[in-house]
């Protein structure tokens, strides 16, 4: 394996502090969101893992249509939704939905795109069997 970047990111004050990245791109508080008792106002743990996956996965989705000679059209969309799931046991688990619109390219098609993608996507990669994920493909 070789390492090709890493992320560097602080947090100070948990759920309801900040988080920086080394390079000051990334400079925000964390609040909890009101759904969990907050007050919200700003971002939120599960927010930014959504972003970073949704992301990521568009990425791989395209990287999988060039293969195939496919250009995704510039409307096509990934929408995750991250939950912050609470188990009978108190413990505390995340799970993804993730919501693929890929214009100009039949449902048939656009399906086997998005489970070439769940293969590659390195957040799909790092979360099997540690997350459930469902794949839902919207035309």
């Amino acid at each position: 394996m070789k390492r090709v970047y890493t992320a560097e990111v602080t947090a100070t004050g948990g759920r309801t502090g900040h988080v920086k990245s080394n390079d000051g791109i990334l400079d925000m508080p964390v609040r909890l969101p009101e759904g969990l008792g907050g007050n919200g106002g700003a971002t939120n743990p599960e927010q930014l893992f959504a972003a970073g996956y949704a992301a990521c996965f568009q990425s791989a989705l395209m990287l999988v249509a060039s293969k195939q000679k496919i250009r995704l059209d510039e409307k096509s969309t990934v929408t995750a939704h991250v939950g912050l799931d609470q188990f009978e046991n108190a413990g505390y688990g995340l799970s993804v939905q993730l919501d693929v619109k890929i214009d100009g390219v039949d449902k048939e098609k656009a399906m086997e795109l998005v489970e070439q993608a769940h293969q590659v996507c390195p957040y799909s990669v790092g979360t099997r069997g540690n997350i459930d994920v469902q794949l839902n493909v919207l035309n």
